[in-house]
């Protein structure tokens, strides 16, 4: 699987920060948008696993021209074609599953954008990787396989031109290319000579209460918004609520839900993640001012019994 409950939050920290109305109003609109962003990152994972297809493609028609050349070199004659015989390469382009996937979700991108697979095509020739890659004529499994990982570690996910593609392509996906990429990664260098035809077709939630908490989460926070705002607001006196960050702002309410909604979620486990969320996506002092709070606010739920959390070690 893709999600982690961690990457979830973040999707709902995003649709929250967008949104304008208030408890009150139908946020059915936005909890579409919320699904849709989640969705719509497995695109972005079979838009970058279609890259590498395209990529084999093109080096394949690339040494068919060459022998085609009116004065053709030996080398153009007898090319080394381990490049294109790739074997981690032809797996992902003979994987009917993947095809499937592919068809399914319309990637059809590097039809209409193919400059983009001649960028990378491009770089990856012109690098020292290939050079020593080329060196022989032939390999294995292992040495297929330790060469994509690296090309798409050194060459794919770092191309400026590739990141700005995906922005205009689509806003949420710079958020979730970290991931995305990640995954990737993950999936190439554990993968076996013997894989099955799933292996690169995971499953974008770990399970349907992955899914059931990401909207759980999101229609909580906002349906508590006026409680929850004004617990922040008994906490923060000291602070001038127009310089709190908006983003602290979003964690702190959706954190405070967490807490008091969520009875499964152990205390430490809500506090570490949002911790960690602010220190990705805030400023360098959110952490401490969020950990402050929440640690006020918890030892007051301790004190009224208002914890409500089941189970065994779940403080």
């Amino acid at each position: 699987m893709m999600l982690n409950r961690r990457h979830i939050r973040v999707k709902v920290m995003q649709t929250m920060y967008a949104f304008k109305g208030s408890e009150s109003d139908d946020f059915s609109k936005d909890q579409k948008f919320l699904l849709f962003s989640i969705d719509n990152m497995y695109n972005l994972y079979l838009l970058l696993l279609s890259l590498l297809i395209e990529v084999q493609k093109r080096a394949e028609s690339d040494l068919q021209k060459k022998q085609k050349k009116h004065l053709a070199t030996k080398e153009d004659k007898d090319p080394n074609r381990k490049f294109v015989n790739n074997q981690l390469l032809k797996f992902l382009k003979d994987n009917d599953q993947l095809k499937g996937k592919l068809e399914a979700h319309n990637i059809t991108n590097w039809d209409l954008d193919s400059e983009y697979v001649d960028i990378i095509f491009k770089n990856i020739i012109a690098s020292d990787l290939y050079k020593n890659y080329m060196n022989t004529r032939v390999s294995d499994f292992k040495e297929d396989k330790d060469f994509i990982v690296d090309v798409f570690k050194e060459i794919i996910a770092p191309n400026d031109k590739l990141y700005d593609y995906m922005e205009d392509k689509n806003l949420t996906w710079l958020d979730d290319l970290p991931t995305v990429n990640t995954t990737i990664l993950k999936l190439l260098r554990k993968v076996k000579e013997n894989a099955s035809e799933g292996y690169f077709s995971p499953k974008l939630y770990k399970d349907i209460d992955d899914k059931q908490f990401a909207i759980d989460l999101f229609r909580k926070t906002l349906l508590n918004q006026t409680a929850i705002k004004t617990e922040i607001t008994q906490k923060t006196k000291n602070w001038d609520s127009e310089r709190i960050a908006k983003v602290d702002y979003v964690l702190l309410q959706m954190a405070i839900c967490e807490l008091s909604n969520f009875p499964s979620i152990p205390v430490k486990v809500t506090i570490n993640e949002y911790l960690e969320i602010s220190k990705e996506y805030s400023t360098p002092k959110s952490s401490i001012f969020i950990n402050g709070i929440l640690d006020k606010l918890v030892k007051e739920y301790e004190a009224s019994g208002e914890l409500n959390k089941v189970g065994r070690g779940l403080m």
